[in-house]
């Protein structure tokens, strides 16, 4: 049996491994997506697709054992050292949707199958009704793009260069699409290229063995920390504004936790049926927001990795938000996912109320596809990954203008939006007054205004325009979100936070997020932490008198 330090060295050399792929993947990227907003993850996994160390971003670290499966289930008796697979659907593969495309590698020693090198990445376009795939009102999942079952790209060391032709045609970034995908693939090979030199210096049954200890010390460490919580049963439910079709619908997620003698259950029975728009969320998904919150609740040094998954049951109905059926899409699932985690904290926080979290303000995305082709030399296409705020906490405001939850994403800097494509910011800044105050306030919500140089499709996908951001234990709920077209025209109009919209060069729009909820009474606030506040400008003189009893 492999001893206690070896294992620790194999775990310690994955973790610095997926960090030279994660490093050499995103200086090798094409597109704004890879390079600027960082929407992949790097992994290593073992032979069944388990994965050993979690990724930044942590919503993918449980999709990786759904796709292993997959392919074990299809190619189990045909896979080779060099082989490589790609798969983006949701439905066959568990990947979040169908822009985000995955390539597996094996790990092999000799004849004998080690585990997998993996990665996933959003695209810049595969295709579908909306210029950059993903949609805020599609009704089919056939609308999002073109779906690739788990198959084969390389054979044998061998590439499909006809598959690779398949996915470019139906791309309108083929030069993006392609320079990420090779990129990608590069930092897979790269994977599996070192853990087959860790099984050089420690033996190939040795690092097999470290995977399995790795996978049960997890699983030992959660079991322990699930059992120190009280028996009980608690339930939380949120509304989404809507799921970008029926916009005068409200969509509910709901979660209900149950423990009982050291065993926890995640209860998503009562959420709303399957939407007609794409909200809709997948289990691998819904894995991804339990744990996310599950270690968050319980003891953030607990270290993810798919040992967990034999302590935690999960129970869903079918054709419902938080477990759809094909052909249902999915391609604004973060935004679900983001409402999901809010409602999951809120039912696991009587468990550990010292550790209880006001609502975030969620993550959206935009897409503008420039009509005129983008300035000289650059992509057509602009895609932005945006934050928000994150909610107070016992002891913590909240953080302002960041990626919140599952999503550990980064802003794209106005400097790139403005060298590479034909817009202006105009405005950038924190919203004063935003945060939910409280005795710990939220974090505030970030406003950008922008002017366009050319015609232009935009598409926002977002949230919290109707439902604002909830506080906790006696907080206050962040502001909500804002999107106005045709901003200082006669014809300026806020929109609902999700839509497609056709914009003329010279007009401007809003876009501003939702605002973190405040933590406890907002009376209880410490003097000096407001009187900073109000010097900083985050809060008004009117908002300390209105909300935190701050006489003259």
């Amino acid at each position: 049996m492999v001893d206690a330090i070896t294992t620790q060295v194999v775990r310690n050399r994955i973790g610095s491994l997926m960090q030279e792929m994660h490093y050499h993947f995103y200086r090798s990227g094409y597109s704004t997506i890879i390079r600027e907003s960082r929407d992949f993850s790097c992994v290593i996994l073992d032979r069944h697709g388990g994965l050993i160390v979690a990724p930044p971003m942590f919503f993918h670290a449980p999709v990786y054992r759904h796709l292993v499966a997959k392919i074990l289930l299809l190619h189990g008796d045909d896979i080779a050292d060099g082989d490589m697979f790609v798969c983006n659907h949701p439905y066959d593969g568990g990947l979040p949707h169908v822009s985000d495309m995955a390539f597996v590698a094996p790990i092999m020693s000799g004849s004998t199958l080690v585990g997998f090198a993996g990665s996933i990445a959003h695209k810049a376009d595969v295709g579908g009704t909306n210029p950059g795939s993903t949609s805020a009102n599609a009704t089919e999942i056939f609308q999002e793009g073109l779906l690739l079952p788990p198959v084969k790209i390389y054979s044998r060391a061998v590439c499909n260069d006809d598959l690779e032709r398949l996915i470019l045609a139906n791309s309108r970034q083929p030069e993006l699409v392609r320079g990420d995908m090779h990129a990608q693939m590069a930092a897979t090979q790269m994977g599996v290229a070192r853990i087959r030199e860790t099984c050089e210096r420690f033996g190939a049954a040795a690092v097999m063995e470290a995977f399995a200890a790795l996978l049960a010390g997890a699983a030992a460490e959660l079991r322990a920390a699930v059992k120190a919580l009280p028996d009980g049963e608690a339930a939380a439910e949120g509304f989404m504004d809507n799921d970008g079709v029926e916009l005068d619908r409200p969509v509910r997620f709901a979660c209900t936790v149950r423990v009982k003698n050291g065993d926890i259950s995640f209860d998503f029975g009562n959420s709303d049926r399957q939407a007609r728009g794409p909200i809709n969320l997948r289990p691998s998904m819904i894995e991804a927001c339990v744990f996310y919150s599950l270690i968050g609740a319980l003891d953030p040094r607990l270290a993810f990795n798919d040992g967990m998954r034999d302590v935690v049951k999960f129970v869903y109905a079918p054709n419902t938000v938080t477990n759809a059926s094909a052909p249902a899409p999915v391609s604004s699932y973060q935004a679900a996912n983001q409402k999901l985690t809010d409602v999951i904290l809120e039912a696991l926080a009587p468990f550990r109320p010292e550790r209880a979290l006001a609502n975030s303000g969620s993550s959206g995305a935009m897409l503008i596809s420039w009509k005129d082709g983008g300035r000289p030399g650059q992509p057509s296409l602009q895609y932005e990954i945006l934050g928000s705020a994150y909610g107070g906490g016992n002891g913590n405001d909240g953080a302002s203008a960041v990626a919140t939850h599952t999503s550990n994403l980064h802003i794209t800097p106005i400097e790139i939006l403005e060298t590479e494509f034909p817009c202006r910011i105009v405005e950038f800044g924190l919203v004063q007054d935003s945060c939910g105050a409280g005795e710990f306030r939220g974090g505030l919500a970030f406003r950008r205004i922008y002017q366009l140089l050319q015609d232009a499709t935009v598409v926002r996908r977002y949230d919290r325009a109707k439902f604002p951001p909830n506080g906790v234990a006696g907080g206050k709920p962040g502001s909500r979100s804002r999107f106005v077209i045709h901003l200082g025209a006669s014809d300026e109009r806020e929109t609902p936070a999700s839509g497609r919209y056709e914009l003329r060069a010279g007009e401007r729009f809003l876009l501003q997020s939702a605002g973190g909820g405040g933590y406890g009474d907002p009376k209880k606030r410490d003097r000096a932490a407001l009187e900073r506040d109000i010097a900083e400008g985050y809060v008004s003189a009117a908002s300390a008198e209105r909300d935190y009893d701050v006489k003259d």
